[in-house]
């Protein structure tokens, strides 16, 4: 008999040390054996988790043609980061914590995962409110805002489980939520009443798996801003169910001077919620990634299961950048009130100038909003008759004009366009008067407004 070496380097058909249950007392092989493994072919796959994975704006995106009109700059209204242009930088405090930071070399090593315990003193003592008071053992420092939610949608979701999302909304909600195998329910919002919540709608979602209410106030895409009494409906809702609430609050800080922002925990006495925000907006740098979840219990509906689940979950990746971390008490305590209050009036001014430009276009009907960085355009799709939709509508604004917004298609809301108002005064004027010159080109009235002009 041929004796068959024991080759264990890992290398494709070679013998994997793993095979040692198939040699005999004296080291040799049985060659049916070898030789059937010889023949084994590569058998690597993506996992389901990562095939079921999808962010719709990319998908939608992705697949426009966007080829802009070379006679004409281009000007994008579609991407959801104040920095792009560097018309808005941050506070020189915020920048000055920063190096401080780093030049007093304490935050070059790990930090707990959940983040150190004097900088989850800093958020919390920030973010404390009459009614909802925080300690650091409710605050989870996060690799920016959107670990946050995956997080939370983490520890409150299994598989077959269903959650209530807004309608338009974030699209990140849908893609952590469908990787797990967890089913997405959008409840509307309904333009006509500022993005306010169909109430309705939303209660005839839930279901005996209904997991958790994601409320994202103010709104991305939308802008929207709820009222204390709006925001105690959705509660009521909540309530009535037992249905814990993921509050979005990222945006809670950039709310115009003529409204105010209502976090929900405080106005909640039995519905537990995780609230989601971190530095990305009001302090304009979502590049640093870092973001917190606060917790707020109520009646121990948590307990203490949640909190260590999201402990554990947290440990994944050990936590958020540690110089950040070390800056956040001084970028709280240091960043003067004028920076906001300049960052809260240039959206405003940029939101009031496109808005006021397109509410005189014929076939479009901007909502104006109330915060965040957004403004949503309805387009009265049988007025344009040669596009298919908003995605068409949009490919080709980009195509004749070089102004590119976004689809609302990528926000599950056809026949809407989102504008970011972040840009530079000029560039925003310009942007609204090509868009006016496309629609002037593209509209054809329907047969109702040729009626009505008749009359």
């Amino acid at each position: 008999t041929s004796p068959y070496p024991i080759n264990v380097s890992g290398e494709c058909g070679d013998v994997r040390s793993s095979d040692a249950h198939q040699v005999s007392v004296r080291g040799v092989l049985d060659p049916a054996k070898l030789k059937s493994r010889r023949q084994r072919s590569w058998g690597v796959r993506a996992s389901e988790m990562s095939k079921n994975t999808l962010n719709p704006i990319r998908a939608i995106v992705d697949g426009m043609k966007l080829t802009p009109n070379p006679d004409k700059p281009m000007i994008s209204l579609s991407i959801g980061d104040p920095t792009v242009f560097g018309n808005m930088p941050t506070d020189d405090k915020v920048l000055q914590a920063m190096k401080e930071a780093i030049d007093s070399q304490k935050y070059n090593g790990y930090a707990p995962s959940v983040g150190y315990q004097k900088s989850r003193e800093a958020v919390a003592n920030f973010y404390s409110r009459p009614g909802a008071p925080l300690e650091a053992k409710d605050v989870i420092l996060t690799s920016g805002c959107s670990q946050a939610i995956e997080l939370c949608i983490n520890v409150l979701c299994n598989p077959g489980d269903n959650i209530l999302v807004p309608c338009p909304g974030f699209s990140l909600y849908k893609t952590l939520a469908v990787s797990l195998g967890v089913q997405v329910k959008l409840y509307n919002l309904l333009p006509e009443k500022s993005w306010e919540v169909d109430l309705q709608h939303l209660e005839s979602l839930i279901d005996s798996r209904t997991a958790c209410l994601i409320v994202t106030n103010p709104s991305n895409p939308c802008g929207s801003v709820y009222s204390k009494e709006h925001l105690q409906n959705i509660i009521s809702v909540a309530s009535k169910h037992c249905i814990p609430i993921l509050a979005d609050e990222i945006y809670g800080d950039m709310v115009f001077p003529d409204c105010s922002f209502h976090p929900m925990a405080p106005l909640s006495s039995d519905v537990p919620i995780l609230s989601c925000g971190g530095l990305a907006k009001r302090w304009l740098v979502p590049g640093w990634r870092m973001g917190w979840i606060l917790i707020h219990d109520r009646n121990n509906v948590f307990g203490s299961e949640i909190r260590e689940g999201l402990v554990k979950l947290s440990q994944r990746i050990l936590g958020a950048c540690t110089i950040v971390q070390g800056a956040l008490e001084s970028i709280f305590n240091n960043t003067p009130h004028e920076f906001y209050q300049s960052t809260v009036s240039f959206i405003k001014a940029n939101s009031e100038i496109c808005y006021s430009a397109l509410s005189t276009v014929p076939g479009l009907t901007p909502v104006m909003p109330s915060g965040a960085m957004y403004l949503m355009v309805g387009i009265d799709m049988d007025n344009f008759p040669e596009f298919q939709n908003d995605v068409d509508f949009t490919e080709r604004l980009v195509t004749e004009q070089s102004v590119f917004c976004l689809p609302a298609t990528a926000f599950e809301y056809p026949d809407f366009f989102r504008v970011v108002v972040t840009v530079p005064e000029d560039m925003m004027m310009e942007a609204c008067a090509r868009i006016r010159e496309f629609c002037a080109r593209h509209y054809r009235p329907c047969s109702t407004d040729s009626n009505e002009i008749d009359q």
